[in-house]
């Protein structure tokens, strides 16, 4: 009988050891999951500040794609002002940028590519149109600084974010 109460004690041992094991292990995991201190890193400090930037050009997307929309649809002005009222390229460039800017908002929030390429588009576009046809939505220059700016933000966030990245 020594020689079995000498196993179930060894065995007894071990259990307590891989029990103690366990019980440490589940401890140490639990411990780095509240303590979790990602170091901050600032490798990708202008990566972010870029996609802080789409996000907030998808929401003026957003905005200007569903003012237009209103245009199209008659929410927004009187009978005068309605849209079927309104000359062909006026009815053109507003279908143009109803459809376009909410496309472009989708690119830019999921910070893809072609939503960028989207986005350039209209803004170029709205540009192009204010200073080569005034007679469509009046020429305005204050239209045309805040297009500039935001090509000029865009174009600066991108290459900063492209130099922290090693080719």
């Amino acid at each position: 009988m020594s020689e079995i109460s000498t196993r179930d004690a060894a065995r007894d041992g071990a259990g307590a050891r891989d029990a103690a094991r366990d019980n440490a292990r589940e401890s140490a995991l639990s411990v780095a999951a509240i303590s979790s201190e990602r170091p901050e890193s600032d490798d990708n400090v202008w990566t972010r500040r870029l996609v802080l930037f789409l996000r907030v050009m998808a929401l003026l997307s957003i905005l200007k794609g569903l003012y237009h929309w209103a245009q199209v649809t008659g929410f927004v002005g009187g009978e005068d002002e309605a849209f079927e009222n309104q000359a062909m390229a006026w009815q053109a460039a507003t279908v143009y940028f109803a459809v376009i800017e909410l496309v472009a908002a989708v690119g830019l929030w999921l910070a893809t590519p072609w939503g960028a390429v989207v986005w350039l588009t209209t803004v170029v576009s709205m540009a192009v149109i204010e200073l080569m046809f005034p007679g469509i939505y009046g020429g305005s220059l204050v239209v045309v600084g805040v297009e500039v700016f935001m090509l000029a933000a865009y174009l600066a966030l991108a290459w900063m974010a492209a130099r922290e990245r090693p080719p």
